[in-house]
């Protein structure tokens, strides 16, 4: 499509898009808090013309994907599949919690990590989302769903960092106080790794929550279920983000899934107590959640608590994360394109 969608845009580059077309840069406001407010078409913006509705439709849309479905567990969390303009399609989800509402949120349409535990990568890499594409995932969960989401995790499908760009784009349009004035402390984003765009994130000043999923306290552990390890090994990771909390003061979280007699062993937990010592840092354990594709087993819940009690013990913050939305498939690694699945 030759056409700009004005949800991939700054106020700034919406308002060039004005200056090219002889009107006034004000209206860029405007158009920006009608983006946020979740109308589908420009000619819902009732305080603007018909007649510069009509020249702006010439050059530029609104994306606005299509609900496929909707799940909708017991634990109050919601899956939602959404149609891309070009026939791809993703999974976000709306979960609900004490604070309000949190929506987890996809970066890529499929993605190319490849980590042995997850549903995501099943089908391959297929393309990066746009800023705007990422953000339509919150703005449409709050239109759909009527309820204002005050939290966004980039934990849906794909690596945030691989499609770096955009990611970055689509954290200050959610910030934006005549957008969805989400504040970046209640923004998180997770990688399984990418050193350089750690170590680059670090210099955007963005006081948001990185969260590393590490799964296993070895290279000989990690390297079984996550590929990206073979580039950038553990040593250089947690060096990287020893650096990262150096240069923004703020606190990283570890997520840990912990596979039955895999990575859960009471040794396993010494080891990774040892990597995170003395760092600002945080870790989430999340037992394994089941992917039919995979044939791992979640790590019983007596040693879960063995493998916390080695880390509390061992002075690392540590929690289990409270699971959500696994009946439907909606929680940690098992959000996957099923698209085609849903079709037929």
């Amino acid at each position: 499509m030759d056409k700009v969608n004005l949800k991939d845009l700054y106020i700034e580059e919406i308002e060039k898009l004005l200056y090219d077309i002889n009107q006034e840069k004000y209206r860029a406001k405007q158009i920006f808090k009608w983006i946020y407010k979740g109308v589908c078409n420009i000619d819902e913006m009732t305080d603007i013309s018909k007649p510069l509705r009509e020249e702006i439709s010439q050059g530029a849309f609104i994306s606005c994907p299509e609900v496929l479905n909707v799940q909708h567990s017991s634990d109050d969390t919601y899956k939602y599949l959404f149609g891309l303009l070009d026939g791809n399609a993703i999974e976000s989800v709306l979960m609900k919690y004490k604070y309000g509402y949190s929506a987890c949120i996809s970066t890529q349409v499929g993605c190319k990590m490849g980590c042995a535990f997850c549903a995501s990568s099943k089908c391959g890499f297929v393309r990066h989302l746009t800023a705007g594409e990422i953000i339509d995932q919150v703005i449409s969960m709050q239109r759909e769903s009527g309820n204002r989401i005050s939290k966004v995790v980039f934990m849906g499908i794909g690596e945030p960092l691989d499609n770096y760009e955009n990611t970055i784009k689509a954290l200050r349009l959610l910030n934006n106080p005549l957008g969805l004035n989400i504040g970046y402390r209640n923004i998180s984003v997770s990688t399984s790794g990418l050193v350089p765009a750690i170590l680059r994130l670090a210099e955007e000043s963005l006081p948001i929550t990185l969260s590393i999923s590490l799964h296993a306290p070895n290279d000989r552990i990690r390297n079984q279920i996550m590929p990206v390890n073979k580039r950038y090994n553990i040593n250089e990771l947690i060096n990287a983000c020893k650096k990262y909390t150096n240069i923004t003061r703020r606190r990283i979280s570890f997520e840990y899934i912990l596979i039955d007699n895999l990575n859960d062993s009471e040794k396993d937990a010494i080891e990774l107590a040892a990597k995170v010592k003395g760092m600002l840092a945080h870790i989430n354990l999340i037992p394994f959640n089941p992917v039919s594709e995979r044939d791992f087993k979640r790590s019983s819940p007596d040693r879960v608590k063995r493998f916390l009690h080695v880390l509390t013990k061992k002075g690392i913050q540590t929690t289990v994360r409270r699971e959500l939305g696994s009946e439907i498939e909606a929680a940690c690694g098992q959000l996957r394109l099923k698209h085609e699945k849903h079709k037929e």
